[in-house]
C-alpha cells in the first residue's frame, strides 16, 4: 500500500455552512509541514477532500453526531479546515485547570538545567 507509505494522517476540524466535521485527512509526507493542508486544498486536480473516521455534527440541530469510516467533501463546500491540535479550548473550568497545569509544567521544565 503505497498510500500509507507516502502520506501522514492529520486529525482535522472542517467547517461547512451547516456542519462541523471531525476526522482524519492524509497528506503527503513530502510537503513542508506548515503547508500540508494548504497544498492538499489547493490541488486543482482534486475536487473532493477524503476524510476517514469522520464525525459529522449538524450545527443547527441537537441530534447526535453521525459517524462514517470514509467521507468525501466537495472542496467548494469547505469554509475552513484546521488541525484539531490547534482547536481552542472551550472556556470550562476543567480546560482552564489543564492549561494552568501545563503552563506550570513548562515553567518547571524551562528551569531545569541541562546535564
Amino acid at each position: 500500500m503505497a498510500k500509507d507509505i507516502d502520506t501522514v494522517p492529520i486529525e482535522v476540524i472542517i467547517l461547512t455552512a451547516d456542519h462541523e466535521i471531525k476526522g482524519t485527512v492524509h497528506v503527503s509526507k513530502y510537503t513542508k509541514t506548515n503547508r500540508e493542508l494548504t497544498d492538499l486544498l489547493n490541488d486543482k486536480e482534486k475536487r473532493f477532500l477524503a476524510v476517514t473516521n469522520a464525525e459529522i455534527i449538524d450545527r443547527s440541530s441537537t441530534n447526535p453526531p453521525r459517524r462514517y469510516n470514509f467521507l468525501e467533501i466537495h472542496i467548494d463546500c469547505i469554509m475552513m479546515v484546521h488541525p484539531s491540535s490547534q482547536v481552542v479550548f472551550r472556556e470550562t473550568g476543567k480546560a482552564q485547570e489543564d492549561i494552568a497545569r501545563f503552563r506550570e509544567l513548562r515553567k518547571k521544565l524551562n528551569q531545569t538545567k541541562p546535564f
